[in-house]
């Protein structure tokens, strides 16, 4: 009964958080923002981010996650993206992971005092992604924006057992996020108690 109970509990863990990766690839308005941070890996995140560029809706871009072998100039000339917008506007970073994204979009926002970012990833990536970016950004207030790329577009196919390799993976790498940010809390107010105590 209760590996029943816990099994039925994780599948439905997991259907819920395919739901939460769902709406958040359904946004339907997006405010302006200081800067737009997009996450390599699918095509289609950066080509979001650049379009978001150039409607204004930041100032300026970072591009996180670019293999070390790949130069702005083939960056631009893959994603179709203007000389002049790119030169001006454009930054790059050689992040390894999800938590170096992070790290350098933090360096990046307190560099250029932007308080308001907009993150640009895959739908099935956000939800760990704002985890870590909410731990990383000094208070700046992080904006969602999920592209639903190939992976993104199998979460709304039925349940396959690819659709469940891709969405349980992702819910394991949140629940590790959560509790890394959650110990980092605990681990924040003891030193606060031990700052105050007498």
């Amino acid at each position: 009964m209760i590996i029943a109970a816990a099994v039925i509990a994780l599948v439905g863990s997991v259907v819920y958080f395919a739901l939460e990766i769902d709406r958040l690839a359904n946004t339907t308005h997006l405010p302006d923002a200081d800067g737009i941070v997009v996450l390599t890996g699918d095509g289609d995140r950066i080509f979001t981010g650049l379009e978001l560029l150039r409607q204004g809706k930041g100032k300026r871009l970072l591009i996180s996650g670019v293999h070390e072998k790949t130069s702005r100039n083939v960056l631009r000339r893959v994603n179709g993206a203007r000389a002049d917008l790119f030169d001006c506007c454009v930054d790059i970073d050689r992040a390894l992971d999800t938590v170096g994204n992070a790290k350098q979009a933090g360096k990046w926002a307190q560099d250029n005092d932007f308080r308001k970012i907009i993150l640009v990833t895959s739908d099935y990536h956000m939800p760990r992604s704002m985890i870590e970016f909410s731990r990383r950004l000094g208070g700046a207030e992080v904006i969602p924006f999920a592209v639903k790329s190939g992976e993104g577009q199998l979460l709304n196919s039925p349940w396959t057992e690819r659709k469940w390799q891709i969405v349980s993976g992702e819910f394991f790498k949140y629940i590790v996020a959560r509790l890394r940010l959650g110990v980092r809390e605990k681990q924040n107010r003891s030193a606060l108690a031990s700052t105050f105590s007498f």
